[in-house]
């Protein structure tokens, strides 16, 4: 019988200490902690990692070498273990070629309805194309050609692998005599002896007549194109080899008036992957990178002064030769080098930029006389940027280039990825780009509609009333043409079923605000995950292993509702849930709830309390469950900052789905940034003000979204932003490193005795550079063993066993310990160890306030998770000194944060802001929004029908506010008093000195 049960016995991998644990299958399972206690380690890197491994090692030797080899957790074993399929937050595709429509297979489909329903359209005057007899085809070669040889050719291989030499053999044996390869005519005797690469796409057209087409030959011409269609399946080219023209004839698709020839209609015509369907200009990936005149003109300057950023001294090329072509162009248009940009005329702009267009003649004159005169050229600042970056050969000069370029939309698609004649083919009215360019929900009503037959109204987005030539407002009811005869919808029904089925999954997990062409690579970690999620979903699977790293990023309280029932529901298809989760609603939620502990790192990794969350609430020694009963609970402060007073401006953001936003800043206090998911949060936080600031304070290149101004900027010196990306992308980068306080412990150690009579520097002891290091295995540590069809084995290096550095250096020791032990202590061994040096121990006692006093200090950055990296930061950012002029920008710091850890993390911001400092926050977490000094609220939605600024106050002002919904979630908050009301609210006080409340403990922390 198969094991009710999924148990796990010993399970010893990172921190965690011989765990047992016992989990039912077929329930919603969530394992809880604060970070660093182990539970990924439990969930990822023990149950999921052994379960692959066990599918892996089931497979052939031969299907194994292509899916490469998992190691064996160190676990003694796993009993009730099912096929398992992680869907975390690290698994983006980074591919612009990925959007929400292939991932979820929404894509596929929707080509598969174009190529079997579409109707086909003359992409030059929209008629509709009618299929073409064999007499019209004759026809329109005699007319258009008149008197002109021609080869005709019948289209027998496109775009297929293989070597046809069979092919060939049989052709000659019908009597055909020439074939066409790949462009090239060869007789079928040559063609027989070519040697076609196997693996590569290969065009084979037959030579069916080669005629000058006469109205005397009518007879022969006629027969030929019949023949040339039925050996072509419909299709016939014809070659006029005098003037090197081509034509492309179809007895299926062809404009009578201009000629316009569709080729058969085939899913993969439909595909911007495929070269049948792609814009040949951008291979499909609707934007081409560009030089962005913004980047390489900074306005404020002359062009004397250095206006133009890459002819500067600090740029990647100047000197005499351009200052004299630009001297010579202003002579010629009459300007001066002198003024600043901005005051240039537009004529001189434009002449600067993309050159004159001709040669023009230059005369220099001195006293009223000439004294030279010479004809020269200019070619413009963006022409010879991009002719340096298409001949440069410099990986340096390429990417100094890159950082003047930004991703524009393709001039010739627009945007849209494809061919011109495949947009031409349209469903209800809609090509495919535009049906692709829908948000979920758009579509999702679009769809429906055209499967009742009654397509006359869809909430159709502005942008895409332009490409259908109308002018109609968002949600106004429109009648679009209806293209599906009785045959087309019973061949649709289908495809139409599945594509509203996976659509409607992504409107459950709360995605319905996200377009079908959004690339992949531009979704958030939690957006990414829940995308996964409904693909999963729609798949149908049972008796499927899913472990899930923290599903409710980036979700608004309101939408957590659909995202718990979308679980329950893949639960209710007899799968097993394992999700790795600190919502409150989710794990209240689930059918058994493991909360490890007690502490983080060496401090963890042990099953603290496992049951129904009633059982976990109530157990005494859980500190998940003394949050969940009320023991512990984070204080609603009892001040809020007005601010130092001044406010930070954005005046008329209106970058993507923002319409027209004005918001105020109020400068030295702590501001949260929320609301529902794709209402336009990270847009103006990210790509408006951060984009902004990091340009005129911090010299950065970035290009801004589109806004109209920002005011306030005068009292900042700088802006920082704090997100969870690593600190390091190679094990060599760790703590130490990242925090500077590596260079320190360097510098301590060259300051021995023995290194001094050594003559050691600092570089000695780095295992990053030759001389201290362990060359053997070049600093690492460790020595991968490859082992051909069992997976790489990384053991310990025999020479410095595991130490690093050699002999010679590990005979230097600080207090008895050598620089080696000194990166394997822990963050508060270290405070300890160097506590009477003030500059080592402060930044280790700002990393214990952070909550990761159980870090080693040397651990690799590879290793460290997107909290505990955000975290390193935050110290860092502790550790300089306060100016009381600076911005901080942080995007959901509490992602994979336990209540415990969120308390340690206000703190840690109160101190930031202390300093007089400015936070903006985009959080959805009531704990952090509860004890913001000022909330600003988007939505009400998220796409289309969010991008406006609902309320904004103190958590108070929010919580009386009758529309936000995040000011309904806040009224639920104990301690929360709408404004307004007769309880005491929260005394609003001015720049003040500490707030001791703000997070304070109940009785009982």
């Amino acid at each position: 019988m198969q094991n009710q049960n999924l148990i796990v016995r010993g399970a010893r991998e990172h921190n965690l200490k011989n765990v047992t644990v016992e989990l039912p299958r077929d329930k919603f399972v969530v394992i809880t902690g604060v970070s660093g206690s182990g539970k990924s380690t439990l969930a990822f890197d023990t149950i999921y990692a052994e379960g692959q491994r066990r599918y892996v090692e089931s497979l052939s030797a031969y299907a194994r070498q292509f899916l490469g080899l998992m190691e064996k957790p160190d676990v003694e074993s796993i009993e009730g273990l099912s096929p398992a399929i992680s869907i975390d937050q690290k698994t983006t595709s980074h591919n612009p070629r990925s959007t929400v429509g292939t991932v979820t297979e929404i894509h596929d489909y929707l080509r598969l309805l174009y190529a079997r329903v579409g109707t086909p359209y003359c992409p030059i005057c929209g008629r509709k194309i009618e299929k073409q007899s064999p007499s019209e085809i004759t026809d329109r070669l005699l007319t258009q050609f008149a008197d002109a040889r021609a080869i005709l050719l019948a289209p027998v291989v496109r775009g297929r692998k293989g070597e046809y030499r069979k092919l060939f053999g049989d052709l000659r044996r019908e009597g055909f005599a020439r074939v066409r390869v790949d462009g090239t005519l060869y007789e079928l005797e040559e063609a027989e002896k070519l040697k076609l690469e196997k693996f590569e796409k290969h065009d084979v057209d037959v030579v069916v007549d080669r005629v000058t087409l006469r109205e005397s030959d009518r007879s022969r011409i006629a027969e030929s194109v019949e023949l040339g269609l039925r050996r072509g399946e419909g299709l016939l080219r014809v070659l006029m080899p005098d003037s090197g023209a081509e034509e492309l004839y179809s007895e299926k698709f062809a404009c009578p008036e201009h000629g316009s020839v569709l080729e058969e209609l085939e899913p993969r015509s439909f595909s911007f992957n495929n070269p049948y369907g792609a814009c040949p200009d951008c291979a499909g990936l609707g934007s081409k990178q560009e030089f962005a005149p913004e980047l390489v003109i900074d306005e404020k300057l002359s062009i004397a002064e250095g206006a133009i950023l890459p002819w500067s001294k600090k740029g990647t090329g100047g000197g005499v030769y351009y200052w004299d072509k630009l001297k010579a162009l202003a002579e010629h248009l009459d300007f001066d080098l002198k003024t600043p940009w901005r005051d240039l005329p537009e004529q001189a702009k434009k002449a600067i930029l993309h050159g004159p267009g001709e040669p023009f003649e230059v005369v220099y004159r001195r006293n009223g006389k000439e004294t030279m005169r010479f004809t020269t050229e200019f070619e413009g600042v963006l022409v010879n940027l991009e002719r340096r970056y298409a001949d440069t050969e410099s990986e340096f000069m390429r990417e100094k280039l890159e950082e003047l370029m930004e991703l524009r939309p393709c001039p010739t698609c627009g945007g849209t990825r494809y061919k011109p004649e495949i947009l031409a083919v349209r469903v209800g009215g809609l090509n495919i780009s535009q049906a692709s360019g829908m948000s979920v929900l758009e579509a999702d009503a679009f769809f429906r509609e055209l499967q009742e037959g009654t397509v006359e109204r869809a909430l159709i987005e502005p942008h895409l009333h332009e490409h259908l030539g109308g002018t109609a407002k968002a949600h106004e009811p429109r009648r679009y043409e209806y293209g599906l005869n009785e045959f087309g919808t019973a061949v649709a029904a289908p495809i139409l079923k599945a594509i509203r089925t996976r659509l409607k999954f992504l409107v459950d997990v709360g995605l319905d605000y996200l377009s079908l062409d959004r690339t992949a690579n531009t979704l958030s970690g939690g957006e990414a995950q829940r995308i996964r999620l409904a693909t999963q979903v729609g798949s149908g699977l049972t008796g499927v292993l899913y472990v899930l790293d923290e599903p409710s990023i980036g979700l608004h309280p309101k939408d957590n509702g659909r995202l718990i029932g979308t679980l329950k529901n893949l639960r209710d298809l007899g799968n097993t849930l394992i999700v790795v989760e600190h919502d409150e609603d989710t794990m209240l939620e689930a059918d058994y709830l493991v909360d490890m502990g007690p502490g983080a790192g060496v401090h963890g990794g042990e099953v603290v309390a496992v049951g129904t969350p009633e059982q976990v609430r109530d157990n005494p020694g859980s500190l998940t469950g003394k949050y969940l009963r009320g023991d512990l609970k984070i204080e609603v402060p009892q001040t809020r900052r007005r601010g130092n007073g001044k406010k930070l401006k954005v005046i008329g953001a209106r970058e993507h789905n923002l319409k027209d936003v004005n918001i105020d800043i109020p400068l030295g206090t702590m501001t949260v940034v929320t609301g529902p998911s794709g209402s336009g949060k990270s847009t103006l936080i990210h790509d408006i003000l951060h984009a902004t600031l990091a340009r005129e304070l911090n010299g950065a290149k970035t290009n801004p979204g589109r806004f109209d101004r920002i005011e306030g900027m005068e009292y900042l010196d700088k802006v920082i932003e704090i997100d969870q990306s690593p600190i390091g992308r190679t094990p060599r980068s760790n703590p130490a490193t990242y925090t500077g306080v590596f260079t320190e412990i360097r510098d301590l150690f060259t300051r021995t005795p023995e290194a001094r009579r050594r003559g050691y520097q600092a570089g000695r002891f780095s295992f990053n550079v030759k001389g201290g290091r362990c060359e053997h295995c070049k600093g690492d540590g460790v020595m991968k063993i490859e082992m051909n069809f069992l997976p790489d084995i990384y053991v310990p290096c025999e020479v410095c066993k595991g130490a690093r550095y050699n002999r010679e250096t590990l005979e230097v020791k600080y207090n008895g310990k050598t620089i080696s032990e000194v990166l394997d202590m822990t963050v508060e061994d270290a405070r300890t160890f160097f506590e009477n040096i003030p500059g080592i121990e402060r930044k280790m006692q700002l990393l214990c306030d952070v909550g990761l006093g159980y870090m080693k200090i040397g651990q690799p950055s590879t290793t460290l998770s997107g909290g505990e990296a955000q975290r390193i930061k935050l110290a860092s950012e502790l550790s300089k000194r306060a100016t009381g002029k600076t911005i901080y920008i942080l995007d959901e710091p509490t992602t994979g944060l336990h209540f415990e850890d969120v308390r340690k993390l206000l703190e840690v911001l109160e101190r930031l802001v202390e300093g007089g400092n400015t936070l903006v926050v985009i959080e959805h977490n009531l704990d952090v929004m509860k004890c913001a000094d000022h909330i600003i609220d988007l939505g009400p939605e998220g796409g289309v029908r969010g991008g406006t600024v609902v309320a904004t106050g103190t958590p108070e002002q929010l919580a009386a506010h009758p529309t936000s919904y995040t000011g309904e979630y806040l009224r639920r908050v104990p301690g929360i008093v709408p404004a307004g009301s007769q309880a005491e609210e929260p005394e609003l006080v001015g720049a003040t000195p500490a707030r001791k409340t703000r997070t304070k403990k109940a009785v009982g922390a």
